[in-house]
């Protein structure tokens, strides 16, 4: 039985889609809260980021995922090279990203990571779980931003790309995400309307031209926006 059987898909319809880039091999796009990467199997659940680019660039692909509930930066190929490409780049950890989060209580160290084994929660599917003998091996950088003693913002660096990872890793450390429906405690979920990640910065190398390109989506829930992301950071 899934973890929320009760789910009512309400898919966000202003802005209906906003775009990043484009050329002939790739499109960028800003995913807003809420809305699927791509289509579920229920008719109900069709409507996703995918169709609505498909609508305007038919041979896009996706190549990542963000969650429902996340917003920022989601790259689609237009050609079966450039998809091949940028998932390699995926795979062998070539990409570089960043995402915020506000979290729940005082994050007392500057920065650190974690290194938590994750697992789907059968039971409790589509949640995560950290599992030190079956899961698979899963990393995140982070590095506080500001904050107070009832939250703190965070910089978020995935080393690698497991569901859920960022939300249950911030969990593990006994700071959930604000506004999680799926982890937080009851304080954190009140504490926002929608959940509190945002995957601001992406960089790939283009498939086609090889040129370093850095992609970025204004933070939602954040009044001053960060700085690019560097050339060369210690935590991606």
């Amino acid at each position: 039985m899934p973890y929320n059987p009760d789910f009512v898909y309400q898919p966000p319809y202003s802005p209906y889609l906003t775009l990043v880039y484009q050329d002939d091999h790739i499109v960028v796009a800003n995913k807003p809260s809420g809305l699927l990467s791509v289509p579920g199997r229920a008719e109900a659940h069709k409507d996703s980021l995918a169709r609505r680019v498909q609508q305007v660039y038919p041979t896009a692909t996706v190549v990542h995922r963000l969650d429902l509930a996340t917003s920022g930066i989601m790259i689609m190929a237009l050609n079966k090279a450039a998809h091949r490409h940028i998932s390699k780049q995926f795979e062998t950890r070539k990409t570089r990203k960043r995402y915020y989060a506000r979290v729940y209580g005082e994050m007392k160290v500057s920065q650190g990571e974690v290194a938590k084994p994750l697992i789907v929660d059968w039971p409790n599917r589509p949640k995560q779980k950290v599992d030190h003998k079956n899961g698979k091996p899963s990393l995140t950088r982070y590095e506080r931003i500001d904050g107070n003693d009832k939250e703190t913002t965070v910089a978020l660096y995935p080393v690698t790309g497991r569901s859920h990872q960022l939300r249950v890793h911030m969990l593990a450390i006994g700071h959930p995400i604000l506004g999680d429906r799926l982890y937080a405690n009851e304080e954190g979920k009140a504490m926002a309307s929608r959940l509190q990640l945002h995957a601001e910065s992406l960089q790939i190398t283009h498939p086609h031209t090889g040129e370093t390109m850095l992609f970025t989506a204004p933070v939602p829930f954040m009044d001053t926006q960060p700085e690019p992301l560097p050339a060369t950071s210690p935590f991606c």
